[in-house]
């Protein structure tokens, strides 16, 4: 825990939290008492007495609670530990502003214990007998130390009833557990569904597109064969539309390949990643060791991440070689890329790195980068295949 220091924002927001919570916890907490008479007014003030807690350590403490998205019930636990809370709050709140105000009400008198008593307020005025100059010193030597000791005390207080409201206030450790649960399913769920669309995207443009550019192609090739007594400005026209026919083909085919490679669904990623080391300028030893293949989603980002950390390779290291490895040990993927290239690589210098790493936390996988500047450069990856 960050100490404030006395004069910091920070110090004064606990404060105010610490002093406001008194009155506003006894407040809720008299009407939860009287609404205790009547069970259905309670049940109906007990939510609006938990918004107005989360809104006060919301507004001073900059912290949200979650709330219950069970509904208000005596049946369910989560409508009595708000009960608890608000009954609870007064004790807690009353202890906190009691121990606070006593800290800085002592650092106040001790540090004005240097003032004549001529000009000080009743409230401070001290005997004449102690006003010889060793006990004003150390009259203002123990405000000092109160001053010093008053933001820490805040600060403590205010984490005692953040404390105590997220355990009462907030949902319980299973509701959490359930709720973790639900978003890692939903989350895998669309990664998958993204994963599918880019396959589907992948089948649709190799149908399509690419066949008709293939078409294009080869019907250009055959007239620039045979209509060789055209005009000049024709037959230039038609080698221009046919190198252009080319050249958009070979950029889709390696938009498809990047997309999601048919021969990863096929053959696996043996095959499509020896197809990535094939087409690299540096020369890439590829080892892949996998008895059981992965998930179709895992399989890609896998692949992904040679084929990106290969072009990186080929862009920015000036490295003479480059050595791959993918094994499978137990329910992880391991996936190695080491280069012998200047190094220097860094996850904040380009949106390439970063990239991958998202990609590979998105399935809870872990990315290692080790790039010291001269190299080598190497990336491992894990991946879960469960």
């Amino acid at each position: 825990m960050k100490v404030p220091r006395p004069w910091s924002a920070r110090a004064w927001l606990d404060t105010a939290h610490v002093m406001v919570g008194l009155p506003v916890a006894a407040a809720l907490g008299g009407l939860t008492i009287v609404l205790a008479v009547a069970p259905p007014l309670l049940l109906r003030g007990v939510p609006w007495f938990t918004r107005v807690q989360r809104s006060r350590i919301a507004a001073f403490l900059g912290t949200r609670i979650p709330p219950v998205r069970t509904p208000v019930s005596w049946r369910s636990p989560a409508t009595w530990r708000q009960v608890g809370y608000h009954l609870l709050s007064p004790l807690v709140s009353l202890l906190a502003a009691a121990l606070v105000a006593l800290a800085w009400g002592a650092a106040l008198v001790g540090l004005l214990a240097f003032i004549p008593p001529q000009v000080q307020p009743p409230p401070l005025e001290f005997p004449l007998d102690l006003r010889r100059p060793a006990v004003v010193a150390a009259f203002m030597g123990a405000g000092l130390v109160c001053l010093l000791l008053a933001p820490v005390l805040a600060r403590a207080m205010a984490a005692l009833d953040l404390s105590v409201a997220r355990t009462l206030l907030g949902p319980s450790r299973a509701e959490l557990g359930q709720r973790i649960e639900t978003l890692t399913e939903s989350r895998a769920g669309v990664i998958d569904a993204a994963d599918a669309e880019r396959r589907r995207i992948e089948r649709d443009l190799h149908d399509g597109a690419q066949q008709r550019l293939v078409s294009l192609a080869m019907n250009l090739g055959l007239a620039r064969a045979t209509l060789t007594d055209l005009p000049e400005p024709a037959r230039l026209a038609i080698e221009q539309a046919h190198e252009e026919a080319k050249q958009a083909l070979k950029e889709l085919r390696d938009f498809v390949r990047g997309l999601h490679p048919a021969v990863l669904n096929d053959q696996g990623l043996d095959a499509a990643l020896s197809g990535v080391a094939a087409r690299t300028p540096v020369p890439v030893r590829l080892r892949v060791d996998i008895a059981d293949r992965a998930s179709p989603t895992i399989e890609a980002v896998a692949f992904f991440v040679v084929s990106e950390a290969l072009t990186n390779i080929a862009k920015h290291a000036s490295a003479t070689r480059a050595e791959v490895r993918v094994r499978r040990a137990g329910e992880r993927l391991l996936v190695s890329v080491t280069d012998d290239g200047r190094g220097g690589a860094a996850l904040d210098r380009g949106t390439g790195l970063r990239g991958l790493a998202q990609r590979i936390r998105s399935v809870d996988g872990t990315f290692e980068l080790s790039s010291p500047p001269g190299g080598p450069t190497t990336i491992e990856v894990e991946l879960p295949c469960e």
